[in-house]
C-alpha cells in the first residue's frame, strides 16, 4: 500500500514539472520531429545487484519520437522493451541455492532534453552536443524464476497467506541520464545515451521484505514454498530484502533517428550551416 500511495502522491507533481518546463521554454522557428530506433542493453540495481553498473546486462530495443523546440531543448516520447535479471547465491546444509529472477520490461517515458551546445540534425556547424535529460515514466514487469515460473502469483513473501497484499506489476518512474547527439547527415542523427530509472517499487526482483515460512518445514515439491526460500534454512521474520530501498533500472545504447522538418519555410532562417 505504501508503494501505491507514493506513486499517487508523486506522479501529478512530476507531470506538472515536465509541462512547466515545456511551457516556459522559449519558442523559436527552428523546430523538427525525429523518429528513432534504439538498440542497447538494460540492467537493474536491487537486492540481487546492490550497486554494480552493467552487471548481467540484457538486450533492449525501442522506438522514440523527439520534438525539437529549438537548438537547446527537445522533448522525447519513447517506448523501450528490455529485460533484467539477477540472482543471490546462498549456501545451506543441503547445498548451494539461490533466489533468482528475470523479467521483461515495457517502459514508456516522456523526457525533456537539454543540449549543452546548440544542435540541429542536418547542420554542418552545430552538428554535435552532449545533453542531459529527465522526465516521467511508466513501466510494467512480470518477474519469473530462471525456470520460467511466475513469482508474483505465488506470494513468495506470504502475500497469499495474510502477510500483506499482492504487489502491482507496474510502477511509475523518474527517468534521467546523459547522452551525446551527433548529426550524421541532413536527415540522420545519432544518439549515444545512458539513463537510469528511479522506480517506486521494490518488487522487480520479487524480493523486498522478510521470509514467512519455517524453512525446515518447506515442501520442495511446492513451488510457492521452495521459491520463497530455496535454502530451506530461514525462520519467519528473517530479512529477505530491504523494503526501504526501491529497485532501479538502467538503459544504455544507441539511437538512429530520421528528421522531419516542421514549418520548413520558416526554419531555414534559423538553421546554422
Amino acid at each position: 500500500m505504501k508503494e501505491i500511495a507514493l506513486n499517487n502522491k508523486l506522479f501529478p507533481h512530476i507531470i506538472a514539472l515536465v509541462i512547466s518546463v515545456f511551457m516556459l521554454t522559449p519558442s523559436l522557428k527552428a523546430q523538427n520531429l525525429e523518429l528513432g530506433l534504439f538498440g542497447g542493453g538494460s540492467y537493474y540495481v536491487g537486492e540481487m545487484n546492490p550497486g554494480m553498473p552493467f552487471v548481467k546486462t540484457q538486450p533492449a530495443f525501442g522506438v522514440s519520437a523527439r520534438y525539437s523546440k529549438n537548438s537547446r531543448w527537445s522533448f522525447r516520447l519513447s517506448y523501450t522493451r528490455g529485460q533484467v535479471t539477477g540472482s543471490k547465491q546462498m549456501t545451506s546444509d543441503a547445498g548451494d541455492a539461490s533466489l533468482n529472477f528475470k523479467t521483461n520490461l515495457n517502459d514508456f517515458a516522456l523526457v525533456a532534453e537539454f543540449s549543452f551546445w546548440e544542435y540541429f540534425t542536418g547542420s554542418k556547424k552545430n552538428n554535435y552536443s552532449p545533453y542531459l535529460f529527465a522526465g516521467v515514466g511508466f513501466f510494467t514487469f512480470t518477474p519469473k524464476s530462471f525456470d520460467g515460473v511466475k513469482l508474483q502469483p505465488l506470494g513468495t513473501e506470504g502475500q497469499n497467506n495474510g502477510f500483506g497484499s499482492p504487489y502491482n506489476q507496474w510502477s511509475v518512474s523518474i527517468p534521467f541520464g546523459i547522452g551525446l547527439k551527433y548529426s550524421l547527415s541532413k536527415r540522420l542523427g545519432l544518439n549515444v545515451e545512458w539513463g537510469l530509472r528511479k522506480t517506486f517499487t521494490d518488487y522487480i526482483d520479487d524480493v523486498s521484505k522478510t521470509y514467512y515460512l519455517d524453512g525446515t518445514k518447506i515442501n520442495p515439491d511446492v513451488p510457492a514454498e521452495i521459491l520463497s526460500d530455496p535454502t530451506m534454512n530461514h525462520q519467519p521474520g528473517m530479512q529477505r530484502g530491504d523494503e526501504k530501498n526501491f529497485d532501479w533500472v538502467a538503459y544504455a545504447g544507441v539511437t538512429i533517428s530520421y528528421k522531419f522538418d516542421l514549418y520548413s519555410k520558416q526554419r531555414c532562417d534559423n538553421l546554422k550551416w
